[in-house]
């Protein structure tokens, strides 16, 4: 059995239980529960998938001016975590925190949470900010890094150099050689473009905290006949929250973001939570995560021109 994971959470929802919670949270139905939508230049990869030894970027973020922790870069993340360790050294106790309930790419899970002054990296500054503690392991990592505070940032990433710069934008326009992708409307600040799975035009999700790429039931219905021709066997995606969830794996024949193509992609296709969290069960949707875009030269993300500029590997 071939198997893929997300070791990240590519959204989160929480819920704050208020102070008598603690004791009823084992009770609580989630639809009694408000919910409230919160969805250093020495990168490295980390966690590789078994495919191919790409992994996700971790990227140094000062906390409390301590540090600096490395986080995973997660553009499907609209607030940051980090692990139990993290919170230790950071001196801060987890004992009287307000829990908070997680919904993750996979499922649910009920979090401590820490209350930090300031978060930095680069021209990024979050401060203060509440954040979950999740014991699940980040590839090596002790957190990831959400999209809260990159509503004016611009996010350069050199695959081949391992080298990311967050940066405030300057809406300047992609240099020559670079693929524009605009972005779609999106309530969540998820990255959200048009693209095709081979001649099937897509709504895709750029994630950079996930290891793999996943694509809904809608699509794996349209596409039923290549899935069958690609078929790789069952595969398990591992959320942030623990939970597990088991999909079919198949190779393709190409998935296209503008410009660029990448053929030959894996997708492993399944039910999964996170469609049903991003209201995308019911059209062809897909998750491309890092075993995709790690094979592409550079990727920028420019918040504030809501665009993605692509450069393909040079040959």
């Amino acid at each position: 059995m071939v198997k893929a994971g997300i070791a990240t959470c590519a959204a989160f929802l929480l819920v704050d239980f208020g102070r008598a919670a603690e004791s009823r949270v084992a009770h609580l139905a989630e639809d009694e529960l408000a919910e409230v939508v919160v969805v250093a230049r020495e990168p490295r990869y980390v966690a590789p998938t078994n495919r191919d030894g790409i992994g996700r970027v971790w990227v140094p973020v000062h906390i409390n001016e301590q540090g600096p922790f490395r986080l995973v870069l997660d553009t499907g993340a609209t607030r940051s975590a980090v692990t139990p360790a993290v919170a230790q050294m950071l001196g801060i106790s987890t004992e009287t925190s307000k829990p908070v309930l997680l919904r993750g790419s996979t499922g649910s899970a009920v979090a401590p949470t820490i209350a930090v002054h300031s978060m930095s990296v680069g021209d990024l500054w979050v401060a203060p900010a509440l954040l979950p503690v999740v014991a699940s392991a980040f590839g090596g990592a002790e957190g990831l890094l959400g999209m809260d505070g990159m509503h004016d940032k611009r996010i350069f990433i050199d695959f081949r150099n391992d080298h990311i710069e967050i940066s405030r934008s300057r809406n300047r326009r992609a240099p020559a050689g670079f693929s524009v992708i605009p972005f779609l409307p999106n309530e969540l600040m998820l990255l959200t473009v048009h693209a095709q799975v081979g001649s099937l035009r897509v709504r895709a999700i750029i994630d950079t905290g996930a290891q793999a790429t996943i694509g809904n039931t809608a699509l794996q219905q349209a596409m039923r006949r290549q899935v069958a021709r690609g078929h790789t066997g069952e595969h398990h995606i591992t959320g942030a929250t623990g939970d597990v969830q088991s999909g079919i794996g198949a190779r393709i024949a190409s998935i296209s973001i503008g410009d660029i193509s990448i053929r030959g992609a894996h997708v492993t296709f399944g039910d999964m939570h996170i469609f049903e969290l991003w209201k995308l069960g019911d059209e062809p949707a897909l998750v491309i995560g890092m075993d995709v875009l790690g094979l592409i030269d550079t990727l920028v993300i420019d918040y504030r021109r809501r665009e993605l500029h692509i450069r393909p590997v040079r040959g």
